[in-house]
């Protein structure tokens, strides 16, 4: 990316949704624009944790208005995640199915565990140089993340289910103050909270900082007060809870530095961050000035080059956690490469780069049992944590898994997507041509593509040679029939 190139981060987050522009200047990204809007769609989950049409239909409009502003942007200069709302709603993809078409850029639901990791980015990214041991706390509308950090380097991240806006509807019903519902509020969290306490010691860290809305929030009513800006004290905590108190309800709450926009969720925010305050020992935080959207931002520069993918890490990490044959899937990435090389013009290096960790990763499965490890590997991926990817990214790896071997029929419903295909197809033939765990011969073979055949010829010389490769190729054939594709095999 150009020195000088704008890059844009989508955050779809339970309370509000955010558009954070930022320009390149020398390695480091300066805010060119910021949007936010209060969508509040975390409210809008009903009892069966769908999202209400209404809930659906706000999101909807914001994001159609920040696309407005994002008309002329490359693919390449976009990234939207979407955090627990999105985890939790049973109907998301009716959600997402529009939202990508108004937004005009794919949107990521990333997992808990990998929010904190860019909410760590982004903090550490907007903070001084420096070796201090950090503790990163981000209370968001339906989850909090908690991350200890050093440096760029987040070591210890999780997510839990607890958030203002969650909090406020269940425990602050109609808006209403009392002193018991603080008390059940904060033993509630305190409940979801509590394995933190392990993970989370008070001698782990020496620096605690507090991100995005309900700190910032907090933190802007109490300098309102005449508290040091940008910091939030123990004491400071209880002076706001009891004027929280004394006003009854939060539509009667008139508190210099309060935003209306947060007034009916700071009975939630307040309780759970009163409980981190006190299950962990905080006397003092301060508020940093980076959020998830400015990971996001680094996060897309890094995903730019192989060597600073961190997708690429967390692969090989998978491989030898589950103690795949690195040489045998090094022969099937580089066979599966060369086939795809012949049929995609310009080649696209991230898709050569999705494929590569398909290949290295499609024997996965095989630590839990030989027999069906295809399954078992998409599996794998469908409930792992896995540094880098979001949930869609993962099941697409899954499901490349999923249909390296066996039938190409059970992938019926990805099979409209050609990009897809074609990565599928050449993983497929790289397994079969590497059947003998040894490199294969690709000197003789061409594949080519048109519209929706494929062709695959080798020399009459080639078959003889390898006679059982020939034959999983003709074997091939017959796997893409009844689908829309077809596979020819031919011996010139």
């Amino acid at each position: 990316m150009q020195n000088g190139s704008l890059i844009a981060a989508v955050d779809l987050g339970s309370n509000s949704f955010r558009l954070e522009i930022g320009r390149l200047l020398h390695g480091q990204i300066q805010r060119s624009e910021y949007l936010k809007e209060t969508v509040r769609q975390g409210s809008g989950l009903d009892e069966d944790r769908r999202l209400t049409p209404e809930a659906m239909q706000r999101g909807w409009d914001c994001l159609a208005r920040f696309a407005e502003r994002l008309a002329g942007f490359n693919p390449t200069q976009v990234r939207a995640v979407a955090t627990q709302t999105l985890r939790e709603a049973r109907n998301r993809d009716e959600f997402l199915n529009r939202a990508n078409a108004i937004l005009g850029f794919p949107i990521d639901v990333i997992s808990g565990p990998e929010e904190a990791r860019l909410i760590y980015q982004g903090v550490a990214r907007l903070l001084p140089q420096s070796d201090e041991r950090r503790l990163v706390v981000d209370i968001g509308g339906r989850s909090t993340e908690l991350i200890l950090g050093q440096q760029y380097h987040a070591h210890v991240v999780a997510s839990y289910r607890v958030g203002s806006v969650a909090w406020s509807m269940k425990y602050f019903p109609q808006g209403l103050f009392t002193q018991q519902a603080f008390m059940t509020a904060e033993i509630a969290a305190k409940a979801v909270l509590d394995e933190a306490l392990d993970s989370y010691r008070r001698d782990s860290w020496d620096v605690a900082y507090g991100s995005s809305g309900t700190v910032g929030a907090v933190a802007d009513v109490l300098a309102a007060a005449g508290e040091p800006s940008g910091r939030i004290s123990r004491s400071a905590l209880a002076w706001l809870q009891e004027r929280l108190l004394r006003a009854q309800s939060a539509d009667r709450v008139r508190m210099e530095g309060l935003k209306d926009e947060r007034r009916a969720v700071i009975g939630g925010g307040v309780s759970v961050l009163t409980a981190i305050f006190d299950l962990l020992g905080i006397d003092e935080m301060q508020v940093a000035q980076g959020a998830l959207r400015q990971g996001v931002l680094y996060d897309l520069l890094d995903r730019e080059q192989a060597h600073t993918d961190l997708r690429a890490s967390t692969v090989i990490a998978l491989s030898e956690r589950f103690q795949v044959d690195a040489q045998q899937a090094e022969r099937v990435h580089q066979a599966a490469l060369a086939l795809y090389q012949q049929i995609e013009d310009p080649v696209e290096e991230r898709a050569e780069r999705k494929l590569g960790w398909a290949a290295q990763l499609h024997e996965i499965g095989q630590q839990i049992a030989h027999s069906d490890y295809h399954r078992h590997g998409a599996y794998i991926l469908d409930n792992t944590d896995a540094p880098g990817f979001s949930l869609h990214e993962l099941h697409r790896l899954g499901l490349l898994i999923l249909g390296h071997r066996g039938k190409v029929r059970k992938l019926e419903a990805d099979l409209d997507d050609e990009d897809f295909v074609r990565q599928l197809l050449c993983l497929r033939l790289a397994v079969a041509l590497c059947h003998a765990r040894r490199s294969p011969d690709l000197s003789s073979l061409r594949l080519q593509q048109d519209g929706y055949q494929f062709s695959l010829s080798a020399s009459a010389a080639w078959c003889q040679q390898y006679p059982q490769s020939a034959h999983l190729m003709r074997e091939e054939t017959l796997a893409w029939q009844k689908t829309p594709w077809s596979l020819a095999f031919q011996a010139h």
